[in-house]
């Protein structure tokens, strides 16, 4: 049993930090009905540049800053310069437009700080913590408190506050939105920023853990299955199927890809996600698009 729960809590602090990647995919979704797929070249942008900066002796808070300014810049002006000018074409051109920005970005990574691969230090030791009999790793609670913690300022934020209110507005209807007095363009920009926000922390966590490397980026797919299973319009939905996914894959592998030969751990949650778009498309939590014929 104690085995289980180790098991058990080791996937449910992965699938915090997947939730935190989805956030960023579910906020710009919710403002503009855009699925951003350069939301992973962001992530690999913001920890380059910050491992970057520390590594030329800048302090680790100014390096933060400088980093979450420049990747606000980056995310607020993808979506001013590219995005709304594509605003009325078709979905498909704009997932083309922004895969066509990932690569960009990607690209522009590489040109300005190198390929080579970047270890990344936190100060949080990566040992064994016992807890009423269970080990947990001290980063992985590390990391899945940080995410929780932004996870759980975003959803109060959404919620409870004036630019939340006016995020839902805007999510249930641009138009009466604008009616009423919303500023779409200010909403948006926040929405950009907030989503380069949760890129950087995502970078940092993962960058810390993986190394900061250009396979980063691949973190995106990580996020998939949560948005699937979820609802691409709901944190809540992110949230909640991130844990579902980060327990599900780690249980798989040890209890069922031991039999199997292993590696199930890669591909189950795309076997949930699967059976999700086939019985119940708009996930846990989204919401089913009604149309007037």
């Amino acid at each position: 049993m104690a085995f289980f729960i180790e098991v058990l809590l080791g996937g449910l602090l992965a699938g915090v930090m997947y939730s935190l990647v989805a956030i960023g995919f579910v906020l710009i979704f919710k403002a503009s009905g855009v699925f951003n797929f350069s939301q992973g070249a962001l992530v690999l942008f913001g920890a380059l540049t910050y491992v970057n900066l520390v590594e030329r002796h800048v302090n680790a808070w100014l390096a933060f800053a400088i980093t979450l300014i420049v990747l606000s810049a980056i995310a607020v002006a993808i979506g001013q310069w590219v995005l709304r000018p594509l605003a009325n074409r078709p979905p498909i051109v704009l997932f083309m437009a922004t895969l066509g920005l990932s690569l960009i970005l990607e690209g522009s990574a590489q040109l300005i700080w190198g390929a080579q691969v970047h270890g990344l230090d936190l100060g949080i030791d990566d040992r064994p913590l016992a807890i009423g009999g269970v080990m947990i790793s001290l980063f992985d609670l590390f990391a899945a408190g940080s995410a929780a913690a932004l996870v759980a300022g975003l959803s109060a934020m959404i919620r409870y506050t004036r630019f939340g209110l006016s995020l839902r507005a805007v999510a249930d209807d641009p138009v009466a939105a604008l009616a009423v007095g919303i500023r779409l363009p200010r909403v948006w920009a926040s929405v950009w920023a907030l989503a380069g926000f949760t890129s950087l922390v995502a970078g940092l966590l993962w960058g810390a853990r993986l190394g900061v490397q250009f396979s980063l980026s691949l973190v995106v797919l990580k996020a998939l299955p949560v948005l699937i299973i979820g609802g691409f319009s709901s944190v809540g939905g992110a949230i909640f199927a991130g844990l579902l996914v980060g327990a599900t894959e780690k249980l798989a592998e040890v209890y069922v890809g031991t039999a199997i030969g292993g590696g199930i751990e890669n591909w189950i949650p795309y076997v949930l996600a699967m059976l999700f778009l086939l019985m119940r498309p708009s996930g846990l939590f989204g919401e089913t698009p009604v149309e007037r014929v």
